[in-house]
């Protein structure tokens, strides 16, 4: 079991406002971990963090190569979606499969709707092959079909020896370890 991410004392101060302090966290291959906690807490802050998109005040992180699936669809909307993640690399033809968004390869980014937007995202991590997948409230604007196929799609992730940290504020499906931020 090899360890893909360590924080140590780590301390994350965003706007002049501390979010946490000393935060201790590893996630080992096969490990799942939801992060909660209200809102303004600082989970998707800690995603950023662990991304390497923002620094941490004190403290060190460590990862293995990651993937973040957020807010940001980071797809050229004019594009069709099979272009516009293929910039990314990978097998997208397989991760548009795998969400269930292969049949929309030559529709444009900017003609799908949110859940399809949001599958487009978790492909585009799919596609990436990363060990450590960072999901920031991946079950928002899915549908049913969306969440089974998210599930099943992390828990073979998940055996397949990678780690998710994922931050949301609704029950995610399948085995998590849970913390809470901001309590």
């Amino acid at each position: 079991m090899s360890q893909l991410m360590r924080l140590a004392g780590v301390t994350l101060v965003r706007g002049g406002r501390t979010l946490f302090e000393g935060l201790d966290l590893k996630l080992n291959s096969g490990d799942p971990l939801h992060i909660g906690g209200p809102n303004g807490s600082g989970k998707s802050s800690l995603l950023r963090l662990v991304a390497g998109l923002l620094r941490a005040e004190r403290g060190t992180v460590e990862r293995a190569r990651c993937a973040l699936a957020d807010d940001k669809v980071a797809l050229d909307r004019e594009l069709p979606l099979g272009r516009a993640l293929a910039l990314w690399g990978g097998d997208c033809s397989q991760a548009l499969d795998r969400i269930g968004l292969g049949a929309l390869t030559e529709v444009p980014v900017r003609f799908l709707s949110s859940g399809q937007l949001k599958r487009a995202t978790i492909a585009r991590v799919i596609a990436a092959r990363a060990p450590l997948w960072l999901l920031d409230e991946p079950l928002n604007a899915l549908d049913s079909d969306g969440i089974e196929r998210l599930a099943k799609i992390i828990a073979e992730h998940r055996a397949d020896g990678g780690a998710v940290l994922a931050a949301s504020h609704a029950a995610l499906p399948g085995s998590w370890q849970h913390m809470e931020l901001g309590r």
